[in-house]
């Protein structure tokens, strides 16, 4: 018996390293694998009911897939509910634009916009935008300081300092009355910092009638977050004219256009790709570019990216002349004996369509005179005159304006109040004006007749930075604005 043992131990077939591994490690595994499905199993489950409980059938944003009849597509009568939880891209989009004017501090037509989104009842988010709006309109103070507004203004903005500052004829009078691009975005950058907030004239006055009927000018109610300044901003000259563009006068009865012997500054303004206006500008190079080369793009640029510098939208007011043409186009009717027909309306055309996309997006066109004649010194029939040739000659392009800023700053009487005795104030009255600015450099000069709103403006140039820094320190700190390539000493005027 012993042998036959003995036998069959030496046939039999030694194990192998997996089956070794198996007899020893199998009852492990499969007590670890039962494991892991249990836990699965669990996950899922609480999955399912977290699904469950979150459901909401009346929600608009769960029923995206839903008909609006309310059945499903399967022909039931309980909505699916979706996959994505994420809002739509139009709302995504309604709620970015809202807070774009709510930080314009237009909470009411922000809570509006919300408002008019079908269901908004039912998504909590726009909900907590509607408080948070709500909260943060009763937070804002009327500003009691209507009588001290300041007006500040520029001309156009130099682009190359070395072409406007090259010594010819014109670079003491663009170092006088010009600022440049440098000087503009380190100004409106101190007067954010500072506090201030650009607002329309029709914030600050408006017209209106009173309980017996007639028709008056009163104040408006600017409501601004506690220690916010409000403040208007306008641009003379918005013409780009032939000697800073190229070489010439435009005065005469052909048009200049840009060329490279131009003194470094924007030519006109132009609809760029975005839809909103900018300008084009050509280098010594003779390349043409468009961009940032003015304050129309550089201003509309900053309120993009600090729209609580613009109260509910506000922009600045573009005064125009039309004695060459407006925006830079050539559309003084003359102009047409000399480049043709054809191409003269296709000049009125393009600036019809800048002016519409420029008041599409805030801005005011107003006047700046015909001939820019100081009218301080004309007579009333010649006041009547220029006013009347500049409706015939920008109104039909810019369109109807019930502003004018005063060329050269003059104005048509002394401090005391207009009255229907001032022959030039009637004709400009006559004409729709109600809104009249002169230059007088103070920091802040307001009156409000029966029938109009008078306001003085300060410019905001060399000879002012150079000879008065003192006189701007209530809105920037000039030895960090004055830029190192103005050719110095400044002169004098006069």
């Amino acid at each position: 018996m012993p042998g036959m043992f003995e036998h069959s131990n030496k046939n039999r077939r030694k194990p192998s390293k997996f089956e070794r591994f198996m007899s020893r490690y199998f009852p492990s595994i499969c007590l670890v694998v039962l494991a892991v499905i249990c836990i699965v199993a669990v996950m899922a489950t609480i999955q399912t009911i977290t699904n469950t409980l979150n459901s909401n059938p009346t929600d608009p944003v769960q029923m995206e897939s839903t008909p609006s009849n309310g059945t499903d597509p399967t022909g039931g009568s309980t909505p699916t509910t979706p996959t994505d939880p994420a809002l739509p891209a139009e709302l995504v989009t309604l709620m970015k634009n809202a807070d774009f004017i709510a930080a314009g501090y237009d909470y009411t037509k922000a809570i509006e916009m919300l408002k008019a989104y079908p269901g908004y009842e039912s998504i909590k988010e726009v909900n907590d935008k509607i408080t948070e709006y709500t909260t943060a309109d009763s937070h804002l103070v009327s500003y009691s300081d209507m009588d001290n507004i300041t007006h500040i203004f520029f001309h156009s903005l130099i682009v190359d300092n070395k072409r406007a500052f090259d010594g010819d004829e014109d670079s003491a009078g663009y170092n006088l009355y010009m600022a440049t691009i440098s000087e503009f975005n380190k100004i409106m950058e101190q007067m954010y910092e500072r506090g201030y907030v650009l607002v329309s004239p029709y914030d600050i006055a408006y017209e209106t009638t009173d309980a017996s009927g007639k028709t008056i000018f009163t104040y408006g109610n600017i409501r601004l977050p506690e220690g916010k300044k409000p403040f208007l901003l306008s641009q003379d000259d918005v013409n780009y004219y032939s000697y800073m563009i190229g070489t010439g006068d435009g005065k005469n009865e052909t048009p200049i256009f840009a060329g490279t012997k131009g003194d470094g500054f924007a030519s006109k303004i132009v609809i760029g790709e975005d839809g909103f206006p900018t300008c084009e500008y050509m280098d010594a190079q003779g390349n043409v570019l468009y961009g940032d080369y003015d304050l129309v793009p550089l201003l509309e640029k900053f309120i993009q990216e600090h729209p609580d510098f613009s109260y509910h939208g506000a922009r600045a007011m573009l005064g125009v002349t039309g004695y060459e043409g407006v925006l830079g186009y050539r559309t003084k009717p003359s102009y047409a004996n000399t480049i043709g027909k054809e191409a003269w309306e296709k000049e009125v055309e393009e600036a019809k369509k800048v002016a519409e996309c420029l008041k599409e997006h805030g801005w005011l066109l107003v006047s700046h005179s015909y001939g820019h004649p100081a009218y301080g010194n004309l007579t009333a029939s010649r006041v009547e005159a220029d006013s009347q040739k500049w409706e015939e000659t920008c109104e039909y392009i810019v369109g109807e304006t019930d502003i004018i800023l005063y060329p050269h700053g003059s104005d048509i009487n002394g401090p005391s109040k207009y009255t229907m005795s001032n022959e030039k104030f009637k004709a400009l009255y006559e004409d729709g004006y109600r809104y009249f600015f002169n230059v007088d450099s103070k920091v802040a000069w307001i009156q409000i007749g029966e029938n109009y709103f008078r306001g003085g403006r300060r410019n905001i140039d060399g000879y002012r930075m150079y000879h008065y820094p003192e006189k701007l320190e209530d809105l920037f700190d000039v030895s960090e604005v004055f830029d190192p390539d103005r050719p110095t000493p400044v002169p004098t005027i006069g």
